[in-house]
């Protein structure tokens, strides 16, 4: 089904109706609208992650011990009901702009930080970097701890516990690795997914892969 992008702000009715993909606003219009219904108010980000602001390591190194730690899935949640989809049309450039913009709207309309994956195709984002930098099992862990937004490379999609809401950056990266990961993005998305990136790529994936 072709997607073409709207001005309408589309309200997101989390169902098991089968995909349907929404346009959100054009990349000229600068704010992207995925805009879900209202849930309770989102816990504090102390640390949130982001180009600018990576957590220190001695803040890291003290974050296992404050308060208690969701345990960790012993396999990939995988969502029995197909997700919302929305595109937010954006050039490879553009698409991690537009997916933090994507998630911090999600977070001012109510989402909990720890509802929210992020999955970038092409250069990781900054927060990913940083926290790979002390290694696999550390970076892991804070995946697997549940209380924050997660930023992943979409190639390790299979890996990732499935979250209420999955925002994928086509930031780049080869044709395959996107075909090959937005199908299983879908699958990891309970309410909704969030694609950002070129329109008729991510159509073109979409129509054969769900």
């Amino acid at each position: 089904m072709p997607l073409t992008p709207a001005i309408e702000e589309p309200q997101i009715h989390e169902s098991a109706q089968g995909p349907r993909v929404t346009p959100a606003a054009s990349r000229t219009a600068q704010t992207p609208r995925p805009v879900p219904g209202p849930r309770p108010a989102a816990v504090p980000r102390p640390g949130r992650p982001g180009p600018a602001r990576p957590a220190p390591p001695a803040q890291r190194a003290a974050q296992p011990g404050t308060g208690p730690v969701p345990a960790a899935p012993t396999a990939p949640s995988v969502s029995s009901a197909v997700p919302q989809i929305q595109l937010i049309p954006a050039s490879a450039e553009g698409a991690l702009d537009a997916a933090e913009e994507a998630v911090d709207l999600l977070l001012d309309t109510g989402r909990a930080p720890g509802d929210i994956l992020v999955l970038t195709t092409g250069d990781p984002h900054p927060w990913a970097a940083h926290e790979l930098s002390f290694g696999e099992a550390a970076y892991w862990a804070l995946h697997d701890a549940g209380d924050d937004v997660f930023y992943a490379d979409a190639a390790q999609v299979e890996r990732a516990a499935g979250r209420p809401v999955v925002v994928f950056a086509v930031n780049g990266g080869s044709v395959d690795t996107v075909a090959g990961s937005l199908p299983v993005a879908v699958t990891r998305a309970g309410a909704l997914l969030i694609v950002c990136g070129d329109a008729k790529q991510i159509n073109s994936v979409l129509g054969a892969g769900v």
